[in-house]
């Protein structure tokens, strides 16, 4: 374990202001609830009423009743629907421990050296990016289960090293921000956050005033998601050193912006200039970060790319690599790619997977890879 040492008012802030998203977020969506059960309420009533009215002979206070108890179950479907609106699907290919020993046992290692769950499922996406998330058994509800998204070409992109630098700060964000209550915190963050969503495009003349009422929650929160990285970043930096975890970050941004501004734009020009050519972009990306890959150029190019403000829910690169202090100067390894050291035997079968889905949707050009700036 190294002496990198969290700073105190980091988590502080960052705890303070968790539970009171927290707190906001259960206070909006019991709101919700109630003005649901209200809802149903009034429309019973107005039903009842509708029955007495129509025993009453009274075809005028029939018809009001009526509408008040069609309009009150409209209300409360809308509500309801908003209020269970489910998260979005988790797409990747499924890992199964047998295929990749060596990788599991690095989760292992880590998990165990955090003093967190094992996760329970791990996915490889088409993204360059890791992330860990926590999602209920039964769909809004229920025991949180923890699942690893690890993205084909972020492994293509680190060294093993690296790709355990990444993995350590993703469990940092376990470790710190994602045990006990602080977990089912962050489980009513986000599903108030899909309410407020689904409640501006199911209720269009009232998204307006939604959009700004959650205006200042949607900014704590973007607030928390910077905090978070942080306090991850000195986490991870605690237990791989924080120039491990600082080299992993800024390899990361390099390669991104190797993939983003040449790569697929190369891939893109040579699928339409001519269709028909057996374009294999995601089997050819360990040969083509190879080859294609300027380390010096990149080098200056993450530097000088808007320090990263286009990912508004982390912090720009230089803050994080000042708040670890270290420096981004590229270190060459002769190390192979993580991709080629923990997935070998599986690389052709998963690039035949992430092939042939950007194939399909090159045919209508849906894929973001492929989407026009």
């Amino acid at each position: 374990m190294n002496h990198f040492q969290v700073r105190k008012s980091v988590t502080s802030l960052r705890a303070r202001l968790a539970r009171r998203l927290a707190w906001a977020a259960a206070g909006g969506l019991a709101l919700v609830a109630t003005l649901s059960a209200l809802l149903i309420h009034g429309s019973s009533q107005a039903f009842a009423r509708m029955w007495t009215a129509v025993g009453l002979g009274q075809p005028f206070d029939t018809l009001l009743a009526a509408l008040a108890g069609l309009g009150g179950l409209l209300g409360a479907g809308t509500l309801v629907r908003v209020l269970l609106s489910p998260p979005p699907q988790v797409e990747g290919i499924c890992l199964p421990r047998p295929a990749a020993t060596e990788f599991f046992g690095l989760l292992d290692e880590l998990t165990e050296r955090f003093g967190v769950p094992a996760v329970h499922r791990v996915r490889i996406t088409a993204e360059i990016n890791a992330t860990v998330v926590q999602r209920p058994s039964l769909g809004v509800v229920g025991c949180l289960r923890t699942e690893l998204l690890v993205g084909l070409p972020l492994v293509h992109s680190l060294s093993p090293a690296q790709l355990a630098a990444v993995l350590a700060h993703e469990f940092g964000h376990l470790a710190a921000q994602r045990c006990g209550w602080c977990a089912q915190g962050a489980h009513l963050r986000a599903w108030w956050l899909r309410v407020l969503d689904e409640a501006s495009a199911c209720l269009p003349l009232l998204g307006g005033g939604i959009d700004r009422l959650s205006a200042g929650f949607c900014a704590d929160m973007l607030r928390l998601s910077r905090l978070e990285e942080f306090e991850a970043d000195a986490l991870a930096a605690r237990l791989v050193g924080a120039q491990a975890v600082g080299d992993a970050l800024a390899e990361l941004s390099r390669r991104a912006e190797f993939l983003e501004h040449d790569y697929w734009p190369r891939v893109l020009a040579w699928h339409e200039a001519d269709a028909a050519s057996p374009v294999r972009p995601f089997r050819e990306m360990g040969a083509g970060m190879d080859a294609g890959f300027s380390a010096s150029a990149m080098a200056a190019a993450a530097w000088t790319a808007a320090d990263e403000a286009g990912q508004a829910f982390h912090p720009p690169l230089r803050r994080r690599l000042c708040a670890l202090r270290v420096s981004a100067a590229w270190r060459p390894t002769a190390a192979p790619s993580a991709a080629r050291h923990f997935f070998p035997e599986l690389l052709p079968t998963l690039a035949w997977v992430f092939d042939r889905a950007w194939w399909e949707f090159a045919r209508v050009r849906r894929h973001p890879m492929v989407l026009p700036d």
